[in-house]
């Protein structure tokens, strides 16, 4: 039997917390043939709450500590604010979507992540996707917006990052669809030289990445997007691109290959 497509796109927070480039994304988004899910973060956003309820954002190697009132922050903020304006947007664009969190349905669990050298607090590192569940919502031709919280299954949320959140959801659905996963954030691509945003990499395979990592072209964040990548196309993942969200149209940037 041969497997209908499924697009997931994930998008940064910087692009769904801006009206004009939230706008260009959800149509661009909205022109993607078939089924679809996109994936979505909202760091600034919560980061802004937070500073406006005097609460101390605090962040190591650009992952965020989430303690008690910091989750209260990110709950609101992921699982309300940002996820709502863009559904409400989506529907505004005739296209029936679904805002979800990990929590609804029991859609994705995950456990707390344990303290090593760090406590992140309440973070969670995802253990299982109900991939059945949000095939059925794809099916009926509904498209889930899924938020980067999760839960315990026993009454804990947990803060997820969102690029871990397309990667599980890719490879969960990866059995069920022909999956291509999107990456979009602010760069066209991964770059060579990060000040010359005509330097992308068109190509990076799993054995090219080691050395890119070592000689610090490719660093800080990028490094586990990547990652998360590989571990994608690894499970099942058809093709994974990292590119600019004014380029879904296009579908140019780097391309991800083992």
């Amino acid at each position: 039997m041969i497997k209908e497509s499924l697009v997931i796109v994930k998008v940064g927070g910087k692009i769904v917390e801006e009206p004009d480039t939230l706008e260009r994304l959800l149509k661009d988004f909205k022109a993607i043939p078939g089924k679809k899910i996109l994936v979505h973060g909202g760091g600034r956003s919560a980061t802004a709450m937070a500073s406006r309820l005097g609460i101390e954002s605090r962040m190591v190697d650009g992952r965020r500590i989430t303690d008690k009132d910091m989750l209260d922050v990110v709950t609101m903020v992921y699982g309300g604010l940002v996820n709502k304006n863009i559904v409400a947007k989506l529907q505004a664009n005739g296209v029936n979507a679904i805002g979800l969190t990990g929590a609804d349905c029991n859609i994705m669990r995950s456990d707390k992540r344990p303290v090593k050298d760090v406590d992140y607090g309440f973070v969670g590192d995802v253990r299982e996707v109900n991939a059945r569940f949000l095939a059925g919502l794809l099916e009926s031709d509904v498209v889930p917006v899924l938020a980067p919280l999760t839960h315990d299954g026993k009454g804990q949320i947990l803060n997820t990052n969102a690029d871990t959140i397309a990667g599980e959801t890719a490879k969960a659905l990866a059995g069920i669809f022909k999956v291509t996963l999107i990456y979009c954030f602010e760069k066209p691509g991964v770059l060579l030289d990060e000040n010359d945003e005509s330097s992308v990499i068109p190509y990076l395979s799993y054995y090219d990445f080691p050395r890119l990592v070592e000689d610090g072209t490719i660093s800080g964040g990028m490094i586990p997007k990547i990652q998360n990548a590989f571990a994608a196309l690894q499970a099942g993942v058809t093709s994974v691109l990292i590119t600019q969200a004014q380029a879904l149209d296009k579908l140019t940037g780097t391309t991800i290959a083992l």
